[in-house]
């Protein structure tokens, strides 16, 4: 077995029992909780002398097995169980117990305190993913261990909401003169352990009614910080309706059928929301509702929720942006309304965030992973459905374009991160903790692998066998296997050998291209040969032969399945450029290197928006390089005057946004990806040379881009003024590298008048970047003002911590310093030590910057080990980087190898240390072995 994990899928054995039902009562008070349980279990088809219950810190008071005569002890987070007589086959029995856990306000697992308004009781939450059920209450917490719930809450009179998993039993009533109780049953789903919730808290609330097409309806609601401005809560709730009917609309085996009835009963639910909010007369309501009804009976739409309530919850401190709980969604808090502080970028997170948690209802609640080895086949189908409602609002385009970037960042993007030290496959051998599983491999790399299958089988097969997939496997669990089966049963294609390649290997393929034309045959070839991996990998290959003015000459389609492939097109005309790899269709790096000039007229005119940013791209590297080969040159005539094409272009920035002329620091070349600093400087003098030559035409673009409507709107408007922004934005960043005095004025006023968050902190982002006279007066002001508002407050120190600016760790330490930084909060923690981590230029290339960073990892790995363990990736490609760095870098790791206490930590940091073996044969030939190690 492989060293360095704890945990093997061959841990994971079938229990010997059953769980058919759990009855709980939690007795709540501010600083512990008495848990009764009275868990009924089955015996399977053999007997049994001995029951192990996971049971992470808690205290036990008592533990009874009712009518069978046993003793217990405790052990390395557990209890066994032994029975005086065994207990025959298909034997229901009862465990009770008396427990007592306590809130922490660190381990955001567990019963854990949340944000609590003034005067109130503490807010407690739970959060159960993956092993945190084990920590309220002796259980079999494992994704297998389905059953159904009763549960009692008994707590302070004075929280606003007592909340648990599935339906009100008992209404709340008075328990004692200040202790209120309620009761609720989740007795139709079965449900795993890790989506129990359990909150107590003082929370606003608004609800609403959804009613769909068909007539069924249930109950949503919001729980949200008191205070909040209701508009935005409504706002919220309007959001979501939104994305629970697209889930039921426009997914499912049927989805691609009878699509233009589709969209109508969209368009005519929205007119009704419109009209009801107006306070239209019920007759009017009532046509549009009987309307609906008519379309929608010649229709099979998707999944439809089966609860009567819905509700999303804000959690202010949480490792994660949400999760699903049956019925009650948590939600990072600053992500759960459009607030007046949130920036665009937020506004997209939450309307994935809140589709996405939906779905979960569906894919990973009704239909539950085996183990969690299939924490990823939970997520990575449900992101598939999140990206394909983000591309409905924002075009195919703008939300492909945002995962390719996603991908290609050389820095901080999923390929880089997949071929670093701390690089693990999809599906690991092992792991230490759950929460090693959860990355951005799984919420990428992931749903490319479920994107590429798509692509084998087709959209519409694809989405017949999800729905088989759902189907078979409802209300119980299923393996990796399972799924690949179900594709398969439809795709009528093996998938096994793709599966093992793509989940049980880190790093992608390299596909290297080579092309010919036989003028005479009017034949093209073309030779594809793959490389990063002894065995080759499977994947769908999407490519076109195209004219000079972006019309295709002729489409094809190869599916790669050996190390070499040749593909051969007849009859056809000689092309003026090949697009390859269209759309990013196979997760990987494309190898070709046409001419420059064919590479200029691929980004002008492909329509194809990822292989068309890929030529881009490739032009931007050449041009880093130049720079960085001569430090008097200045950028070319040609790239600059491409560059303003592009910003020109009103169908790319309306289709894709501002974010295609993304300057990545890349030069091209694995040898210079690492010099963080050089490649920074580079990019910063390709953007002078835009801006001082094109200066002018920024201006006119930037004022044109101004007049953007700034109100709230529909989703689909917003989608627009969002892409506006980014062009007006990306204009003002540009101008700002002038450093003048005028422009020092545009973007003071753009920071003073903005009427968006994200105008204001893009502003002030290049404010104390700047040498603006200012600049601190401009900081200073930030610290007091953001601090009064968690959601401005995360996003000034997202922006601060991702600053050019040159004393960013003066800026960053006046934070510390300011009392007002919380280092218990995941968000805190995230924003400032998450985002400086990944402004390598700084946090690895400088002294002052490897000294904030070994500071903040030794703090953050004593509160919270999640968000420390996730930092040490920052540390992953020490090998690749300049000689000078590498004895420092590696003390640092050697000395949080001393000092760590989670077995995940710990593990992350020898693999990191080991994954980059020249810089630590440096330190051992500098220092001696280091200790621990092996």
């Amino acid at each position: 077995m492989p060293a360095g994990f704890q945990y093997f899928r061959s841990d994971f054995t079938p229990s010997p029992v059953d769980v058919i039902h759990m009855d709980l009562s939690f007795d709540i008070s501010d600083d512990e909780t008495r848990v009764l349980t009275c868990s009924l279990f089955k015996t399977k088809d053999h007997s049994i002398k001995n029951l192990r219950l996971n049971a992470k810190n808690l205290a036990v008071h008592s533990l009874l097995c009712h009518g069978r005569p046993s003793e217990f002890i405790e052990e390395g987070g557990a209890i066994l169980i032994t029975f005086a007589d065994e207990i025959p086959p298909q034997t229901e029995f009862i465990i009770t117990s008396e427990t007592v856990c306590h809130p922490s306000r660190t381990l955001l697992e567990g019963l854990y305190y949340d944000e609590t308004p003034a005067g109130a009781p503490p807010t407690q939450i739970t959060q159960c993913q993956q092993w945190g059920f084990q920590r309220l209450l002796p259980c079999i917490d494992e994704m297998t261990a389905k059953c159904t719930y009763r549960t009692t809450i008994i707590a302070d009179k004075h929280y606003t909401h007592l909340i648990s998993n599935g339906d009100i039993a008992v209404k709340r009533h008075r328990f004692s003169p200040e202790r209120d109780s309620i009761t609720y049953e989740n007795m139709k789903t079965p449900m795993a352990p890790y989506l129990f919730f359990l909150g107590v808290g003082t929370y606003a609330s608004l609800s609403r009614r959804f009613e769909y097409p068909s007539g069924s309806s249930f109950s949503l609601e919001l729980l949200y910080p008191p205070g909040s401005d209701p508009v935005q809560a409504e706002r919220a709730l309007d959001i979501l309706e939104d994305g629970i009917l697209w889930v039921y609309l426009f997914t499912g085996p049927h989805c691609y059928d009878q699509v233009e009835i589709r969209h109508e009963i969209y368009r005519l639910y929205k007119k009704r929301s419109e009209l009801r909010s107006r306070g239209a007369e019920q007759l009017d309501l009532a046509q549009l509702t009987e309307q609906m009804k008519q379309l929608d009976q010649k229709i099979v739409c998707g999944y439809a929720y089966t609860g009567s309530v819905y509700r999303e919850i804000g959690m202010q401190n949480s490792d994660f942006g949400g999760m699903e709980n049956v019925g009650n969604t948590t939600i990072s808090t600053n992500r759960l309304m459009p607030f007046s502080g949130m920036t665009d970028s937020g506004f997209e997170y939450l309307l994935r965030v809140k589709v996405h948690e939906y779905y979960h209802n569906l894919n990973g609640s009704e239909v539950t992973g085996e183990t969690p080895f299939e924490i990823w086949l939970n997520e990575a189908v449900t992101v598939h459905v999140e990206q394909q409602y983000h591309a409905f609002h924002f075009g195919e385009d703008y939300s492909r374009l945002q995962t390719i970037i996603s991908l290609l960042d050389p820095v901080n993007g999923t390929f880089a991160r997949d071929t670093g030290a701390a690089a693990m496959p999809i599906e690991p051998d092992g792991f230490n903790d759950p929460n090693d599983l959860i990355t951005a491999v799984t919420y990428i790399k992931a749903p490319e692998f479920v994107r590429m299958v798509e692509s084998i089988l087709g959209k519409e097969p694809f989405g017949w066998a999800l729905s088989l997939y759902h189907r078979k496997f409802a209300h119980s669990n299923a393996s990796r296997d399972d799924w690949i089966e179900c594709m398969e049963a439809v795709g009528g294609i093996d998938l096994k050998g793709m599966a093992e390649g793509w989940l049980k290997r880190s790093g992608f393929p390299t596909v290297t291209v080579t092309t010919e034309y036989d003028e005479k045959d009017r034949l093209c070839t073309l030779q594809l040969r793959q490389s990063g991996g002894e065995t080759p990998w499977t994947f769908p290959f999407h490519g076109a032969l195209m004219r000079g003015d972006g019309e295709v000459i002729e489409d094809f389609y190869h599916l790669v399945t050996g190390t070499v492939s040749t593909l051969q097109i007849e009859d056809v005309d000689k092309p003026d450029y090949y697009s390859l790899n269209r759309g990013i269709s196979f997760y990987g790096i494309l190898d070709y290197a046409p001419d420059e000039e064919e590479l200029y007229l691929q980004a002008r005119t492909d329509p194809d928006i990822g292989a068309r940013f890929v030529a881009y791209q490739k032009l931007v590297s050449q041009e880093m390089v130049r720079l960085m080969e001569d430090p008097d040159q200045k950028p070319s005539p040609a790239f600059l005057s491409l560059y303003i094409d592009l910003l020109s272009d009103a169908g790319l920035m309306e289709g894709a946004g501002a974010q295609f002329l993304t300057i990545f620091e890349d030069a091209g070349d694995p040898a210079l990806a690492h010099k963080y600093m050089a490649l920074y400087e580079a990019r910063r003098r390709l953007e002078d040379g835009i801006a001082s030559e094109e200066a002018p035409i920024l201006m006119s673009i930037y004022r044109a881009y101004q007049s953007t409507d700034h109100r709230w709107q529909s989703i689909e408007r917003m989608a627009d003024t969002i892409k506006n922004r980014q062009v007006k934005n990306l204009c003002l960043r540009l101008l700002s590298r002038l450093d003048t005095p005028a422009v020092h004025d545009m973007i003071r006023e753009a920071f003073r008048d903005g009427e968006t968050a994200t105008d204001r902190l893009s502003a002030y982002s290049l404010l104390i970047a700047s040498s603006a006279s200012d600049r601190m007066e401009i900081f200073s002001d930030m610290i007091e003002k953001a601090r009064v508002d968690l959601v401005t407050w995360e996003q000034f120190l997202l922006a601060t911590a991702g600053s050019d600016a040159d004393d960013l760790i003066t800026l960053l330490r006046t934070i510390e310093s300011s009392g007002y930084l919380r280092i218990d909060q995941a968000n805190d923690q995230r924003a400032l030590y998450g985002r400086f981590a990944r402004n390598r230029k700084y946090s690895l290339e400088t002294r002052e910057g490897r000294t904030f960073l070994s500071d903040s990892l030794f703090r953050l790995m004593r509160v919270n080990e999640y968000t420390a363990t996730g930092l040490l990736s920052t540390f992953s490609h020490i090998d690749l980087m300049d000689a000078e760095h590498h004895l420092p870098l590696m003390s640092i790791l050697n000395a949080l190898l001393k000092e760590g206490a989670s077995p995940a930590f710990i593990q992350t940091t020898k693999r990191i240390i080991k994954g980059n073996p020249v810089a630590k044969r440096s330190y051992v030939d500098a220092f001696g072995q280091i200790p621990g190690l092996e």
